[in-house]
């Protein structure tokens, strides 16, 4: 399936590069030329890791990357494609004006798929002239590593829309899951709930960041506890889909007050050096605490 990703940031290149790697021709657009050098260097990082661990081969990383082509030019880049990933910002009013854009551009049966983690997508879709050919595909990061889709199935989405996906992500060695279009889906407002939870956990002084993530991945099996989970995605990402199911859903997902003032501080997570734990080359060396830095 001929593949247009729509942005070149973490989830945009990541979505790239597991498309091509499963043959399929992908363009990659974004108004920046320098993001999407810095995309497509990533994607080299990432497959040579591959390379490197004995998961893939040279030959395989060549001609993965030979499959992928960048463009800033949004009509060039969906003119003949099947299928349309946006990866933008979470921002409604973004998305649908680059729904709006595609619909202008791409092929009348190009499937347009958003990647948003929490918006509605029924909201999303509702600017085109035909949503039937549009739903939401999310996935989750690292793109290349983690294997659970989202097929986010909206009000308006057609069931070949539905099938036609739902085949291709299995093409992807990746595992589909049909999710109606709700605030959240499954893994965002789970996610975030157990998030918010960890982060009042700290605020009433109930244990440290460390304990509680210890609990989780020792008592439950979580590969990584919701602190650390949090400061990886990004404080304000997190407060951005807690705010927005704090409108859709109540007050059960109200921000911690302790997430908010982290983000007015700067202290965004990894991204920045510094959230609830201190960051020095992607590892944690520290927790984030009144100007000291505490050993974990």
């Amino acid at each position: 399936m001929r593949t247009t990703v729509l942005g070149a940031g973490t989830m945009g290149h990541g979505i790239a590069q597991v498309t091509a790697m499963a043959g399929n021709e992908v363009t990659i657009r974004d108004i920046n030329e320098e993001v999407l050098a810095d995309g497509v260097e990533s994607i080299e990082t990432n497959l040579q890791g591959g390379v490197d661990r004995g998961k893939t081969t040279e030959d395989e990383m060549a001609a993965t990357l030979d499959r992928i082509a960048t463009t800033t030019d949004l009509e060039a880049a969906v003119a003949d494609a099947d299928l349309v990933v946006e990866a933008v910002p979470e921002d409604v009013d973004l998305k649908q004006s680059v729904f709006e854009d595609i619909a202008a551009a791409a092929p009348a049966d190009a499937i347009i798929a958003t990647n948003t983690s929490s918006l509605s997508v029924t909201e999303i879709i509702s600017v085109l002239d035909d949503p039937g050919r549009a739903l939401g595909l999310h996935f989750f990061n690292p793109v290349h590593i983690m294997e659970l889709v989202e097929v986010i199935d909206a009000e308006q989405t057609d069931e070949a829309t539905l099938d036609r996906v739902t085949d291709f992500v299995e093409s992807l060695d990746k595992s589909p899951i049909s999710i109606r279009d709700s605030a959240g889906f499954a893994s965002s407002r789970l996610g975030v709930a157990l998030g918010a939870e960890a982060i009042r956990m700290l605020e009433t002084g109930v244990a440290g960041p460390r304990d509680i993530d210890d609990a989780m991945e020792l008592g439950y099996n979580h590969p990584m506890g919701p602190i650390e989970l949090t400061d990886v995605v990004g404080l304000d990402v997190r407060l951005d889909v807690l705010e927005y199911l704090h409108e859709e859903l109540g007050e059960r997902f109200r921000p911690p007050q302790a997430l908010r003032q982290k983000v007015r501080a700067g202290k965004l997570g990894k991204k920045t050096g510094e959230g609830f734990y201190i960051w020095e080359d992607d590892e944690i060396v520290g927790v984030s605490g009144d100007g000291e830095i505490d050993d974990v």
